[in-house]
């Protein structure tokens, strides 16, 4: 039997008095430099690495295949699989192939998917959050052996021989989530949650949104890890790791509902430049308040901002996109000295 196939589980859920970390990672990689940063997040005593399955770039779970082959105890996921452009048999598909490749380390992450994205592949993002929900009740269903068929919830057109036929697992999973009814679907029926915090203090009202739908499922705040997922750049130099947030925000900033831009008292007009710019110009036209919706800075300045999370109440910090200027070298100064000074 290959070593592989022995190797034990991590467990990510359930300790009350230990912080679990992660890093999220977008599906641009090369697959050759996300093995190299899934055996150093490893080494480095990350929990878990999960990476992007935006259309069109690297598919997440070769990536994660490949990562899973060269580490032991890391856990790696997907961030996001929606159930438009991959439908919920093949997600239950890949949850039980990797669960066989890394002994039991994967954890999925699913949501409804962007508009513009699925847009681009002529699909419709239509009632999303009832086709989240059934796609969970389906895939719980196929990865415990039973048939959708056999489960109320999970959608329409199951027959009862849809059942896998290989050995299969439960499989956690998590949901991408940001408006209030899927945090709430999240605290409903999710094994974990992956809500982008924009800005990371709005990990308060995102909790309260996930307590609403545990409080209705009669479920308890210990039997789900959400993850409180930022924007992180991190350098040595503080004016290099601002840097590429900027470009961040400067890209994405113009798509921000206006309740987001609230948060850090703009609005919508405030980033017409922005949208209407070249890149190059749009860079100069940011305002300096949106800099607050990610965190940047030296390893002390992004451990203070990260230890107001966990004192929210925060037990799982979550690292995201651009990380810094130096990738890899972020990503080690987040294990050395951003981690145990938040701790």
């Amino acid at each position: 039997m290959p070593s592989w196939h022995r190797l034990p589980p991590v467990v990510t859920m359930g300790d009350d008095d230990r912080l679990i970390t992660s890093l999220r990672l977008n599906n641009d990689v090369p697959v050759a430099e996300f093995v190299d940063i899934a055996q150093l997040a490893e080494s480095l005593g990350f929990d878990q690495l999960w990476v992007s399955n935006d259309l069109f770039l690297r598919s997440a779970p070769v990536l994660l295949a490949a990562a899973a082959m060269a580490t032991r105890r890391i856990a790696v996921g997907t961030c996001i699989l929606n159930p438009y452009s991959i439908h919920p048999a093949e997600i239950a598909m890949v949850a039980t192939t990797m669960q066989e490749l890394s002994g039991g380390r994967f954890l999925l992450g699913l949501a409804a998917g962007a508009d513009d994205f699925l847009a681009w592949a002529g699909l419709r993002r239509d009632a999303p959050l009832a086709r989240t929900r059934e796609a969970i009740s389906a895939i719980r269903a196929l990865c415990s052996g039973h048939s959708p068929a056999d489960v109320p919830g999970s959608g329409s057109g199951w027959l009862a021989d849809a059942k896998m036929r290989v050995p299969v697992q439960p499989t956690p999973i998590y949901l991408g989530a940001m408006s209030p009814r899927m945090l709430e679907l999240t605290g409903e029926i999710a094994d974990g949650g992956l809500p982008l915090l924009y800005p990371p203090e709005s990990f308060t009202d995102t909790m309260a949104h996930v307590n609403t739908g545990l409080v209705r499922a009669g479920r308890q705040s210990e039997n789900i890890d959400v993850a409180a997922c930022i924007w992180v750049s991190v350098d040595d130099d503080p004016e290099r790791a601002r840097a590429p947030l900027a470009e961040k925000l400067a890209y994405f900033g113009a798509s921000f509902s206006p309740t987001v831009l609230a948060r850090v008292g703009l609005q919508p007009a405030d980033l017409v430049a922005v949208r209407e710019a070249e890149p190059a110009e749009a860079l100069a036209l940011l305002p300096p308040a949106m800099m607050s919706l990610g965190i940047s800075g030296t390893p002390d300045e992004v451990a203070t901002r990260c230890r107001t999370l966990v004192a929210a109440g925060a037990r799982h910090l979550s690292f995201g996109p651009p990380l810094g200027p130096d990738r890899r070298h972020a990503i080690r100064l987040l294990g050395e000295r951003v981690i145990p000074n938040v701790r």
